[in-house]
Parts: structure tokens; C-alpha cells; sequence
């Protein structure tokens, strides 16, 4: 493929909409060719000010759509199996927003089209692999620049929750991110989970408990562990420190410039996800762009995708019962080795 892609940005709430406005004003090598929302509404506010660019209510109408050659799903995750394999069916290049689907057992199915088509066309959106503190902690890890990586300590915390933010929501919608981050740091699949549930802070929501503590553990017997606290009040931070034999590595936390004046001491914490990995989702999408006009993708697979879904099935019965709970994996196909 030469030419530019032609994406049909599908779902145009809060990432999707973020995510046109950056193919339309920062990525180089592709453009928006349509927006479909079930809200016909929301998506021809989408499209306002993008030359060409349709408004459709039907993610099949846009992937009928000749000028059509590239797709992009950010609709919630209970709506992506369909969409995922009406595009594969078309083998067209795919960016699939986290989850790839909500549970194991459908992820399995997109993996067992994409391994019949022969080829990887899905590139999931975990969007922290692009993040520069991330990639150059991974770097380290890879060149053993501090001997063997020995332990994983995460923090993820989110100011408030929004209405309907259950209990399963902070192992499916957050704590995901950290099973993927643990597997991409490591190169290995997590074997098994553990989530404790401790004091609960008064700030959370009726039916849900929070902060919480996962334990992990890797192939190799690397041991990791999650504060996931979500009402945590003060704004939105991700942090890593990784444990190795000859060192000593943090990343996140704080970030803008630490300043002392008039008695006062200092700096600021991002309030959302936007602002804090906002660089990153740019880099993530350019790399996806480059990776599909040379018929390959350009970051994590559809097999990271049903990873990640089989950790959060297990984290979820952790979650409920207290106990270890063992991760559960079909062999791995071929195309992902």
C-alpha cells in the first residue's frame, strides 16, 4: 500500500473524537475519509472542517465506502467483535482501541480470523508502549543495562470515576493497562493474579471498592504489583520503578516544573489521560500509519489483545474470590511468535 489511508474513524465520543481531530491535524500519511456514530449528530460535528470527509451512522456503510481503506475503532469495547472481523473479511488495516474485545473467548475468535487470513492487520491500542518514559524503560530492560529485571512496582490513579464505574471496571477499563505494560516490559506472559482488597476509601462509589492491590506474577518468576486507586482525589498519575540486580528505575509520577516562591513549594499532576499520554497516542498512531502503508502493523497485536482480555478474566474472579488465580492462554499461533 502507497497511497495514504483513508480511515473511517468508528465512534466519535471521547477517544474517538480525539483521535480524528490528530489524523486530521498531526499524522502524516493519512486522512479522514468518514466518521460513523450512532449519533448522526456527533459525527457530523465530527467532520466539520475535514475536506471530503463523510458522516455515516453505519460502521458497514463506511466499510462499503470506496474511498474507505483503513479503519479505526473506538467504539466501546461490547461493540468491536462484529467490527473487527467485518474488517478483516475486507483485510484492510486496523486500529482497535483497547479492549480488542471485552472477554477471552471472542478475542480468541478475532485471532483465529486474523491467523486465517495469513497476515497481522489489527494493531491494539495500549498507546503506554509509545510513551517515551515507557519506551526507555523498556530499552534498559532489553539491554540488561542493570543485570535481570527482578520486580514491577505500578501506581494508577485517576482523580474521581464516572457514573457506573463498577467494581470489574478497575481490573477491565484500568488495571488492563498494567497487564499489558507488565508484558511488554518483561516479554513474557503473566501466569497468574492476585487482587487484594484492603481499607476502602469513603470517596468512592456505592458497590465499589477502591484502591485495591494486584499481584502478579511472570513466566520467569518476575513478581509485579498494581495500587489501582481511582477516587484518588489529587489528579491522574501513572508511575513504574522497576527493581533490577544492579539498580534502581522510576518512571511517571510528577510531572511539569517544580517550582519554590512566596513560601510555597511544588508542581503539577495531569488531570487526565489526555494531557499525561497525549504525546504518546501521537506516536502511536503515526506508527501505525507508517506500519500499515507497508502492509504490517506498528504495536501491539490481536494476541497481546486476547493476553491482556484473558488477564482481565482472571483478575475479575481474583477480584471476587481472593485467591491466586492461574491465566489462562491457548498456544500461541505461529504469525505472533
Amino acid at each position: 500500500m502507497t497511497e495514504n489511508l483513508r480511515v473511517a474513524v468508528i465512534g466519535a465520543g471521547r477517544m474517538g473524537a480525539d483521535h480524528i481531530q490528530r489524523l486530521n491535524k498531526r499524522i502524516h500519511g493519512a486522512e479522514v475519509a468518514a466518521v460513523v456514530d450512532v449519533d448522526l449528530a456527533r459525527a457530523q460535528a465530527a467532520v466539520e472542517g475535514i475536506p471530503g470527509a463523510v458522516a455515516l451512522a453505519d460502521a458497514e456503510e463506511a466499510l462499503n465506502n470506496g474511498d474507505v481503506n483503513a479503519v479505526l475503532i473506538a467504539t466501546p469495547g461490547f461493540l468491536h467483535e462484529d467490527i473487527l472481523l467485518k474488517a478483516l473479511a475486507r483485510d484492510i488495516p486496523i486500529l482497535c482501541e483497547k479492549p480488542l474485545t471485552p472477554d477471552a473467548e471472542s478475542s480468541w475468535k478475532i485471532v483465529q480470523a486474523e491467523v486465517a487470513l495469513g497476515h497481522k492487520r489489527i494493531q491494539v491500542g495500549f498507546m503506554r508502549r509509545f510513551d517515551a518514559e515507557y519506551a526507555s524503560l523498556g530499552k534498559i530492560i532489553r539491554d540488561h543495562e542493570l543485570g535481570e529485571l527482578l520486580m514491577l512496582h505500578h501506581q494508577h490513579r485517576n482523580p474521581n470515576t464516572p457514573e457506573g464505574f463498577t467494581n470489574e471496571m478497575l481490573i477491565n477499563d484500568s488495571v488492563v493497562h498494567e497487564f499489558d505494560a507488565i508484558r511488554f516490559f518483561t516479554g513474557e506472559e503473566i501466569t497468574s493474579i492476585q487482587v487484594r482488597l484492603g481499607k476502602a476509601t469513603r470517596n468512592a462509589p456505592n458497590g465499589q471498592h477502591d484502591p485495591q492491590h494486584v499481584l502478579l506474577e511472570t513466566e520467569s518468576g518476575v513478581l509485579a504489583d498494581v495500587e489501582i486507586y481511582v477516587n484518588a482525589k489529587f489528579g491522574y498519575e501513572v508511575a513504574t520503578q522497576a527493581s533490577f540486580e544492579d539498580g534502581i528505575v522510576s518512571i511517571g509520577g510528577d510531572k511539569g516544573p517544580y517550582t519554590r516562591s512566596a513560601g510555597h513549594w511544588g508542581g503539577n499532576v495531569t488531570p487526565g489521560f489526555e494531557e499525561r499520554f497525549g504525546a504518546a497516542y501521537d506516536v502511536e498512531i503515526q506508527s501505525w500509519v507508517d506500519a500499515a502503508l507497508k502492509g504490517e502493523i506498528g504495536g501491539p497485536s490481536a494476541w497481546d489483545g486476547y493476553a491482556t482480555a484473558a488477564c482481565c478474566e482472571a483478575g475479575v474472579e481474583a477480584q471476587k474470590n481472593g485467591e491466586k488465580v492461574a491465566v489462562k492462554l491457548a498456544a500461541k499461533p505461529d504469525l505472533y511468535k
